[in-house]
């Protein structure tokens, strides 16, 4: 007689991320999830099918491992954390994704019985430790787009991909549930959720498309300012297309969080709204959640369009567009058909506009240039200058498709100004709170194993970084970064601050700039020495570039390279 081995929620579990989609499940481990390593177990011993797992330390980088690897992917991943404490440690990271618009599903457990029901006995833990009033799914709702709980062993594969479907559509973002331990090991009848199918789009119809081409015909001096309209599948291209087409100049301004336009085209306006908010006749608003700052500082003439699926973002809570007209379609897709109804220019409107755009890019152009050299004086001199950091990293990367995650504060402008990217998905920066960026950059080499991947990251953030689990993570999965350090030794953005607020306070008068001093720290890169990683330590500029050629190779060959580069600033 063949003994049937009881299936049960674990399996559930299984397989509904199996029909999300979910090609990696990221793990922070508690007690709760041994049904699913148990049902993992039996399916590699089966040889049946199962997402990729991966066993990680600490929940910051669980989640911002699938983070990065969905700002590659656009699907939503599993992700499993342990009960209601694991939630709250990661919840600084599904808050990042909320902003990031990256879908995944994150669950963690509860226990419903306490130790007092028959059957399995849930540990003691439970009673006295982890349990939270009102559930973890309360928790999570202010940080989550949807969040529930799911009480049935027979609902649990649908409820799991429900939460994926929400989580894929827009706007994207984590959906979260919460799954008790009860639930996990009580037996499952083996009913298997439907397949997720990618979300269909909606489109912004010929009535609504024909008006704003109309509009733009007649501009004499538009503009178009995007945050995220890179983050779209085809995004990136499609937007360049329909910047060539119409000759309109591209704003990314300082809030913009990933590469959306080639940097190095002619049409690229730099990343100051400034300038257009008294000339400019029409602004087109692409994938721009807050694209004036302060937010009621309104352009002084120009109609606005608004092109964003969802362009009243739910989870922002204070926002203002000063919309004239929206275009609430696919954004991709309405980029498209703009660019198709690109004729009848006045040429002469756009013979002077791109003559202006000419001087404004030359001039760009100039001040880099003339701020690279100006970083070059001095190299045996002490600290680096961080623009000579991203332009040398810039030349290392030339050729070699790479992509940079970001998570510098006080250095984010110069590193985007100078990197000048010019391929989708080859720039993100880090949203939410700071600690995040190592694992972030994890995810995308996960996603993106032939592509070198380098993370640039103040000392600061740095410090804030599950550093140790990060590392494991690695070395553990083979996915080897370059982690480039700007080490100014100091939290400089809340020592400007403070010397903003009170410039002739007490702390100007003795030098006492308190919640800010980082010198203390022993300098950064040999925290990755006992992985076995390549360190790097620089102090001056002449020794720069040698020390990140080195770096690269070692990448290039598999392992982790940590470069902590003194800056000057």
């Amino acid at each position: 007689m063949t003994n049937t081995p009881r299936i049960h929620g674990g399996d559930a579990v299984v397989s509904a991320f199996n029909a999300a989609g979910a090609d990696h499940v990221f793990c922070s481990s508690g007690s709760e999830w041994a049904p699913v390593w148990e049902s993992l177990a039996r399916r590699h011993r089966d040889g049946e099918p199962a997402p990729g797992y991966l066993d990680l330390t600490h929940e910051t980088v669980a989640v911002g491992m699938a983070t990065g690897y969905a700002l590659i992917e656009r699907r939503p991943q599993g992700v499993l954390l342990h009960a209601a404490p694991g939630l709250l440690q990661g919840s600084m990271a599904v808050h990042g994704a909320l902003l990031a618009g990256v879908p995944m599903v994150v669950a963690s457990s509860e226990s419903t019985t306490y130790g007092d029901a028959p059957g399995h006995d849930p540990g003691g833990q439970w009673y006295r430790n982890l349990s939270i009033v009102g559930g973890p799914h309360g928790v999570a709702r202010p940080f989550t787009k949807w969040s529930t709980e799911a009480a049935s062993v027979h609902t649990l594969p649908t409820m799991i991909t429900r939460a994926a479907e929400l989580a894929w559509r827009a706007p994207a973002g984590p959906a979260y549930l919460n799954i008790p331990l009860e639930i996990l090991l009580e037996e499952w009848d083996g009913r298997e959720a439907k397949p997720v199918v990618p979300p269909g789009s909606t489109h912004s119809s010929p009535e609504e498309v024909d008006p704003v081409a109309q509009l733009i015909r007649e501009a004499v001096n538009p503009v178009i300012v995007t945050e995220t309209a890179g983050r779209e599948a085809g995004g990136f291209e499609a937007l360049l297309a329909f910047a060539e087409a119409w000759h309109i100049p591209v704003v990314e301004p300082d809030s913009a969080v990933c590469g959306n336009f080639p940097r190095t085209h002619p049409l690229h306006a730099g990343s100051d709204i400034g300038p257009w908010m008294d000339t400019a006749d029409l602004i087109l608003l692409v994938n721009c959640r807050a694209p004036f700052y302060p937010p009621s500082r309104r352009p002084a003439k120009a109609r606005i369009v608004v092109i964003d699926e969802v362009p009243q973002r739910p989870h922002v809570v204070y926002q203002v567009l000063f919309a004239d007209t929206y275009l609430e379609g696919n954004v991709t897709n309405t980029l498209r058909q703009l660019a198709k109804r690109a004729k009848d220019l006045d040429e002469t409107a756009v013979a002077e506009r791109r003559a202006a755009q000419h001087t404004r890019y030359s001039e760009e152009t100039g001040a880099l240039a003339r701020a690279e050299t100006k970083a070059c004086e001095d190299p045996g001199s002490p600290g680096v200058d961080p623009v000579l950091v991203a332009a040398t990293l810039r030349g290392l990367l030339d050729g070699h498709s790479g992509v940079v995650v970001d998570e510098t504060i006080t250095h984010s402008q110069a590193v985007r100004r100078h990197l000048r990217t010019a391929e989708p998905d080859s720039y993100f920066y880090v949203q939410g709170g700071l600690g995040q960026g190592i694992a972030v950059a994890l995810g995308v080499k996960l996603a993106a194993p032939e592509r070198p991947v380098v993370l640039t990251i103040g000392d600061g953030a740095f410090a804030y970084n599950p550093v140790i689990p990060s590392y494991d993570a690695s070395k553990a999965y083979e996915l080897p970064l370059l982690i480039v350090v700007f080490n100014n030794r100091v939290y400089k953005s809340m020592n400007l601050n403070h010397r903003r607020f009170y410039p002739d306070g007490a702390a100007a008068e003795t030098g006492e700039w308190l919640g800010t001093d980082l010198h203390r720290l022993p300098r950064l890169a040999a925290f990755a020495e006992p992985f076995g990683m390549h360190t790097e330590t620089v102090d001056t500029a002449d020794e720069l570039a040698p020390a990140l050629r080195r770096a690269l190779k070692s990448v290039e060959e598999g392992t982790t390279a940590v470069v902590d580069v003194l800056v000057t600033r």
